[in-house]
């Protein structure tokens, strides 16, 4: 029987996700997603695998985990505790090899929104429309429930007992965007006022969008609700009726009417997912030319990933698997070390 997890309490959030599916705007479907893309290659870089990969995303609680086979994992996005069932705790954003009939327990975010759980080959459910993601608000895929079973790819191998630090972004902070189609509309003065103001983030959000509360006088645009509805992404800003901004998230709709004062760049994306109610915002736009460069910048950093993990240190008292740690990198002769005294 091939390797499976076994889910075995479910918090309310969890999902299986990847990078998504494009190419189905015209029939309705988003691209979809993790909520928090950049999660999904800083696990892809602790296992040595690609971003592309499967993982379990869990919104605001984990839940209990077991695999049948040794396997390797990694846990990265929004801080959770996370014991195994004879009570040793695992580091975060680091890679562990998680054994056979052990229990894995996730509790609730320390900070930010989304976790993700990444093992080595990768959550091997049935492709969809070309990607293995949950769609929830189509309802392509459901959240992952109590008892699921969940297939797991073939793993390559490779190390365990490594970590990284992660990009700082679960306390908010300035989210770049560009001008969007209807910038204009609100004149240079509201745009210019548009980031000049503080947002907090505010209780209602989910993976369809995230709604920023401002500081003072909201946003509303005179004739703007007969603004005619049209193709709208992820990271796009509509500003509703009464003033107040949503940033579009990954299974936002594919048109929309509300006029559109910006589009954040996808590289500052995880900053919205990641944010807690409260968290505040600022925004910064920048031109077309200065975002392709930020953005270009951003997928160098992506790509350097693996350069940045280092060996995860721990008690050797409290170390379960000390074959798996690289204890010794070399050996010496003695009496080389003799000629060198």
């Amino acid at each position: 029987m091939s390797a499976r997890l076994i889910v075995h309490r479910a918090g309310p959030g969890l999902s299986i996700q990847d990078l998504g599916r494009s190419g189905y705007l015209a029939f309705g479907l988003s691209r979809g997603g993790a909520a928090d893309r950049l999660a999904l290659y800083e696990g892809a870089a602790l296992l040595g695998k690609e971003p592309s990969a499967a993982a379990i995303e869990m919104a605001g609680l984990g839940g209990t985990f077991e695999v049948t086979t040794d396997t390797r994992i990694a846990l990265t996005g929004a801080p959770m505790k996370a014991t195994l069932q004879d009570g040793t705790e695992l580091r975060w954003n680091a890679s562990h090899l998680l054994a056979a009939g052990m229990q894995l327990s996730i509790g609730a975010v320390r900070a930010g929104s989304y976790g993700y759980l990444h093992v080595g080959g990768g959550i091997a459910n049935e492709l969809q429309l070309g990607a293995r993601s949950a769609h929830l608000a189509s309802g392509l895929g459901a959240r992952l429930r109590d008892g699921a079973e969940l297939p797991l790819g073939d793993d390559a191998g490779g190390a365990v007992n490594m970590t990284l630090t992660p990009e700082p972004r679960l306390d908010g902070g300035t989210l770049r965007m560009v001008p969007s189609l209807q910038t204009s509309l609100f004149g240079a003065a509201e745009v210019a006022r548009f980031q000049e103001v503080r947002f907090h983030r505010d209780s209602r959000a989910n993976r369809m969008g995230v709604r920023l509360l401002p500081e003072g006088q909201g946003f509303a645009l005179e004739g703007g609700l007969s603004v005619l509805s049209e193709v709208i992404a992820p990271g796009d800003i509509q500003v509703t009726g009464d003033g107040t901004p949503y940033v579009l998230m990954s299974e936002c709709q594919t048109t929309g009417g509300y006029p559109r004062i910006g589009s954040v760049l996808p590289c500052d994306m995880p900053r919205v997912a990641q944010a807690q109610a409260g968290a505040a915002f600022r925004f910064e736009q920048v031109t077309l030319e200065e975002a392709v460069e930020i953005e270009r910048r951003a997928r160098a950093e992506r790509e350097r990933l693996p350069s940045r993990l280092t060996p995860l240190v721990r008690d050797p008292a409290r170390m379960r698997d000390l074959l798996s740690y690289q204890l010794v990198s070399g050996v010496t002769a003695g009496r080389d070390l003799d000629e060198a005294l």
